[in-house]
C-alpha cells in the first residue's frame, strides 16, 4: 500500500477543505435552518427559457451537430463576440479575442493563478475574502499580502511586490459591501504604481437591489487607458447566479496577450466548456437574461430586507452586521472576544441553524494580516424570508447567551 502522505506535492499542504462547501452535504437535513452558503434559488431559475432554448438547438441539425461536438478551447464564438459586445465602452472596444469561457468564474480564478503565481511570489487579496478564491490561489503556494480595509492606507510603497490584487467590488463575498467609485479608481492608481494586474471577481455585479450602479474596474480602465491591451485588469464573469449555475459558464475578459496564455491553460486542463452548455445558455441570454436578472433581484431584496429586519429586532446590543445594496451575503460581527467558530458550532448543535463562521475568509501566511475571529457570514439565497427571520431569533437568543459575558 503507498504512503500517500509521502507522495503528495508539497502544495497541497496549503489545500483545505472549504468550510461551505462541507455545510452543503447537510442540505438534505430539512430541519436544518440553512443560513450559510450562498447557493443560487432553484425556484427562480428560467426553466421555460431553458426548455425552448433547447428546442431551438435540437430542431436545427446544424445547431444539433455544432453544440454535440468539442467548442474551440477559446470557447464558442457567437458568445463569446456577446460578451465582449456587453463588456465594450465607446471605442475602447473588448474584442472577440479578449474573451476566454470557462467553466464557471472559479476555473477563471483557478487560471489567472496558474499564469501568474510561482511558489513564493506575493498575492494581494481584499480581507475578509471569497473563500473560492483562497483556495484556488493557495494551490500554486503564494505569499499573501492584504488590501488593507481603507484605501486611505493603499500605499505603493508599502503594498509593492505583489503580482496581482484579487477584488470583488460589487456586493463582496462575504461581507456584502460594495468599493466606492472613488477607490476603484486609486485601485487603479495603486495597479500603476506598483506594476500589478487587478483580478476584478464580478461574480455578483448583476444582482444590485437599490442605489445607483458603479462601472466595474474593467470599464473605468477602458476608459483611463483607451485600449484594453493596456489595460491592468483581468475581470471574471458567471451567469451561474443570473441563469443557472450547473451550466458552468463563465469567462475572462483582458489583454490578448494574457488571454492568449489563458487559452493554453484551459487546453491543457479540459479542452474546453461544453459546447452545448454554452450555445444554450447564449440563446437564454439573447431573450431571456434581463427577465431573469428581475426575477432574481425582486425576489432577492425581499429576502434581504426581511433579514436585516430580523436582525435588528432579535440580535442584542453589541451585535452588528452590513447592510448591502445587493448579492447574496450579511456580513456579521459579535463583540471582541466571543468567538464566532463557537457560535456557528452551537447554532447548529443546539439551534439547528447553519451559518458560516468567518475564520475561513481570512488566508493563510499573510504578511499584514490578522484574522478577526468574532465575524460570521449569513445569505438570504436560498430560504424563504419567514423561515430565515425564525434562523435569526434563534441565533439571537444564542448571542444573548454568548455576548452579555464579554460586554
Amino acid at each position: 500500500m503507498p504512503d500517500w502522505d509521502s507522495l503528495y506535492a508539497t502544495r497541497m499542504a496549503g489545500v483545505v477543505a472549504s468550510d461551505i462547501r462541507e455545510r452543503m452535504k447537510l442540505l438534505d437535513a430539512r430541519q436544518i435552518i440553512h443560513l450559510g452558503g450562498g447557493l443560487p434559488d432553484p425556484e427562480i431559475f428560467p426553466y421555460a427559457a431553458l426548455r425552448e432554448a433547447s428546442d431551438r438547438i435540437w430542431s436545427d441539425r446544424a445547431l444539433a451537430r455544432t453544440a454535440l461536438q468539442y467548442a474551440p478551447s477559446e470557447g464558442y464564438a457567437p458568445l463569446r463576440q456577446w460578451i465582449a459586445d456587453q463588456s465594450s465602452e465607446g471605442a475602447a472596444a473588448c474584442g472577440i479575442d479578449n474573451v476566454v469561457i470557462t467553466n464557471g468564474s472559479q476555473q477563471g480564478l483557478d487560471f489567472i493563478a496558474k499564469l501568474l503565481l510561482s511558489p513564493g511570489d506575493k498575492a494581494m487579496v481584499e480581507i475578509p475574502s471569497f473563500i473560492g478564491a483562497l483556495r484556488a490561489f493557495d494551490a500554486y503556494e503564494p505569499r499573501y499580502l492584504g488590501l488593507p480595509e481603507d484605501a486611505a492606507d493603499w500605499n505603493a510603497a508599502t503594498l509593492s511586490g505583489a503580482k496581482f490584487c484579487y477584488v470583488g467590488p460589487d456586493f463582496r463575498n462575504p461581507t456584502g459591501t460594495t468599493m466606492s467609485l472613488a477607490d476603484r479608481e486609486k485601485l487603479l492608481d495603486l495597479a500603476d504604481a506598483t506594476g500589478m494586474i487587478i483580478v476584478e471577481d464580478g461574480c455578483y455585479e448583476q444582482l444590485r437591489y437599490e442605489g445607483e450602479a458603479i462601472p466595474s474596474l474593467l470599464t473605468l480602465a477602458l476608459r483611463r487607458y483607451g485600449d484594453i491591451e493596456k489595460v491592468p485588469v483581468l475581470h471574471t464573469g458567471t451567469f451561474s447566479k443570473t441563469i443557472a449555475p450547473s451550466l458552468r459558464i463563465g469567462w475572462i475578459s483582458g489583454p490578448r496577450e494574457a488571454i492568449r496564455k489563458l487559452v493554453l491553460i484551459k487546453q491543457a486542463s479540459d479542452l474546453a466548456t461544453s459546447a452545448l452548455n454554452q450555445m444554450l445558455l447564449l440563446e437564454v441570454i439573447r431573450t431571456s437574461l434581463d427577465g431573469a436578472i428581475g426575477t432574481a433581484c425582486t425576489v432577492y431584496r425581499e429576502r434581504l430586507d426581511s433579514m436585516v429586519a430580523a436582525l435588528d429586532r432579535h440580535m442584542p446590543q453589541g451585535v452588528s452586521w452590513t447592510r448591502p445594496e445587493g448579492g447574496l451575503y450579511v456580513w456579521g460581527t459579535l463583540p471582541d472576544g466571543v468567538d464566532a467558530t463557537r457560535f456557528a458550532e452551537r447554532a447548529l448543535m443546539e439551534h439547528s441553524v447553519s451559518i458560516i463562521s468567518g475564520a475561513a475568509f481570512y488566508p493563510a501566511r499573510a504578511e499584514n494580516v490578522q484574522p478577526q475571529t468574532n465575524r460570521f457570514r449569513l445569505s438570504f439565497s436560498m430560504i424563504p424570508s419567514e423561515a430565515a427571520s425564525e434562523g435569526i431569533r434563534r441565533l439571537g437568543l444564542l448571542a444573548r447567551e454568548m455576548v452579555p459575558m464579554t460586554i
